[in-house]
């Protein structure tokens, strides 16, 4: 009885915020409120001066810059996997941004919505080289570190059930809590998305002692989520989303961008503002899409600037490439 009336208060809470509209409310606050992680490097995490940055924190900017006309206009709410649901549930945050897992049951039992895929994911295990673990069907009898409150248990035990194996599991709500333990030795694996553990390894005393197994045993798409009933502000982010990466399907840069305003093309025309009301049907101005490019850049510059093979995590498009380029991002046309 008493997750009913939670569950109805909450309903209640999520009606009253969706009638006043997020939208507006940022519009008149003149900022968007983000949760995001508590520090993943390369898609949410502070640097020495407080300046947060990565693929996740893109996204974030990117909605300010389409709403706000300033990317900057942003403030960051670091939350935990327990943490991030309430917070988005209660109005402490507009959006969500932080490697979120869409799953059915959070799609459809708290009151959230998903509105894209940000990242394609899977659920993988780091071990120590020294152990000489090749895959993953070999860690019968491990302590495995896990987050608390996400999807990551879930797989792991239905992993191990399936293949017949036993396990003992050492868990913390903190991702920084979880990696100490695996550094310090109190467990033989780590599991989490493959993306973070890319991340994560770089925190260790000893990032080379330690290899990332070949396996994927989940499917991971991990995107933004917004309240429930709040139709407006929900098609504003999924269409920041397709616009950033509707800019890179048709070669439109940050660098390029005010060269092309003069393009015959009319799907750049359209996303650029020239012509049509794309930004009227959302409630923005015509130029949104304009100043995500120019101000955060396209789907490809931000994935390139924060986890691509240039940088310290070194991770290849791979799934996450556009749709003519063999993987699955596959914009919505903006016309």
């Amino acid at each position: 009885m008493k997750f009913f009336l939670i569950a109805g208060a909450i309903c209640c809470n999520l009606a009253s915020t969706a009638v006043a509209g997020t939208l507006d409310h940022v519009k008149q606050k003149g900022f968007v409120q983000c949760g995001v992680s508590q520090g993943l490097p390369g898609f949410s995490s502070p640097d020495d001066k407080s300046n947060w940055a990565g693929l996740d924190v893109d996204f974030c900017r990117a909605i300010a810059a389409a709403v706000l006309g300033d990317a900057n206009k942003v403030k960051y709410r670091p939350l935990s996997a327990k943490e991030r649901f309430t917070a988005l549930q209660s109005g402490e945050i507009d959006i969500l941004s932080r490697n979120t897992t869409w799953t059915l049951v959070r799609d459809t039992s708290l009151g959230l919505d998903f509105v894209g895929v940000t990242y394609y994911d899977g659920q993988g295990f780091m071990v120590r080289k020294a152990k000489k673990i090749t895959s993953a069907k070999k860690l019968s009898g491990a302590t495995v570190c896990v987050n608390t409150g996400t999807t990551t248990e879930l797989n792991l035990a239905d992993y191990f059930r399936t293949h017949k194996m036993k396990y003992k599991i050492v868990a913390f709500e903190k991702t920084d809590e979880v990696v100490a333990a695996y550094d310090a030795g109190r467990c033989d694996a780590y599991t989490t998305d493959q993306s973070g553990l890319y991340s994560e390894r770089n925190k260790l005393k000893k990032p080379d002692d330690h290899v990332i197994l070949p396996e994927i045993i989940s499917k991971e798409p991990l995107g933004p989520v917004v309240r429930h009933g709040d139709n407006q502000w929900a098609d504003v982010a999924r269409w920041v989303l397709y616009a950033m990466l509707e800019s890179e399907e048709l070669g439109v840069t940050s660098a390029n961008i005010d060269a092309l305003k003069s393009e015959a093309n009319p799907n750049i025309r359209r996303l650029l503002g020239q012509e049509g009301d794309m930004g009227k049907n959302l409630g923005l101005p015509n130029d949104w899409a304009y100043n995500i490019v120019k101000q955060v850049g396209n789907y490809g510059e931000s994935f390139e600037r924060n986890v691509g093979v240039n940088t310290p995590l070194k991770i290849s498009r791979g799934q996450n490439a556009l749709w003519t380029q063999g993987g699955l991002q596959y914009p919505m046309p903006i016309r």
